[in-house]
């Protein structure tokens, strides 16, 4: 049985079926996705006067600690708090679901030349790119695809890889089109070792505020099924309650139906 729910916003109208949804969010566990030269998360029973924190154990109760790094494991958002001196935590984030936009993009080789942080064998998502893929197209958040689509990505130890950036400009034009959201399957939207500048965080975070005085963030070490299809979706980014910069979060898209413009 389906669950269709009609939306209006300020831009447009549109249906969306919560029947279908796709969960691009990459769990915190032993054995994960990590990255920036992190262990693995450590989950442990708390142990302490004769009592033991897991049934399997003796104990009455699972009882756990979990140590883990909200920017190295797992899927997470992160907002401007990540890069400035004030102590600005996700945790004041107080929207939650927008128009998005999915798109699956192959990253281009780098010449070396042509961006001062980068050498031989970089890859990254070009402001081309970007702003062939979305058009015409102006949604709250995107969600890039990076191609090919291999399942390593669940469990792959970025570290020390140089995994595929952004081109910082296209990060400065989304921002400037009104983008607040982007989510990425990569470690990060800066190159790994970028000398600190990370100027694409920068150029996306100019105005880090969005019109309402929510955040824009950037959510990072999602996966994308590969049955989801590029195209319009309604975006839930739940985010666990943390007073940081940078929280474990789960976004979850469902499909757009019947679309309509106004206002």
């Amino acid at each position: 049985m389906g669950i269709e729910v009609k939306v209006k916003t300020d831009r447009e109208s549109f249906s969306v079926d919560l029947s279908k949804s796709f969960d691009l969010s990459l769990s915190i566990k032993a054995k994960g996705v990590k990255a920036w030269y992190v262990g693995d998360p450590k989950i442990r029973p708390v142990k302490g006067d004769g009592f033991i924190g897991e049934v399997a154990q003796g104990g009455s109760v699972n009882f756990f600690d979990i140590d883990f790094n909200p920017h190295g494991h797992g899927t997470h958002t992160e907002c401007i708090g990540h890069i400035s001196t004030e102590h600005e935590s996700l945790d004041k984030l107080h929207q939650y679901h927008y128009t998005s936009v999915l798109l699956s993009i192959t990253p281009e080789a780098i010449d070396e030349k042509g961006f001062e942080l980068a050498e031989k064998g970089d890859t990254w998502i070009s402001a081309r790119q970007l702003q062939q893929g979305l058009g015409g197209a102006r949604p709250k958040a995107l969600i890039i695809r990076t191609l090919p689509n291999l399942e390593s990505k669940k469990e792959i130890n970025y570290s020390g890889k140089n995994p595929t950036y952004f081109d910082p400009k296209g990060l400065a034009w989304l921002e400037e089109i009104g983008i607040e959201h982007i989510l990425v399957d990569l470690p990060s939207v800066d190159r790994e070792h970028d000398k600190g500048l990370l100027l694409a965080h920068r150029a996306f975070w100019k105005n880090s505020r969005t019109e309402n005085g929510s955040f824009r963030t950037i959510t990072e070490l999602i996966f994308v099924p590969d049955e989801a299809a590029d195209g319009w979706y309604w975006l839930n980014l739940m985010i666990a309650a943390f007073d940081n910069d940078a929280q474990a979060s789960r976004p979850i898209i469902y499909p757009i139906k019947t679309r309509e413009s106004h206002g």
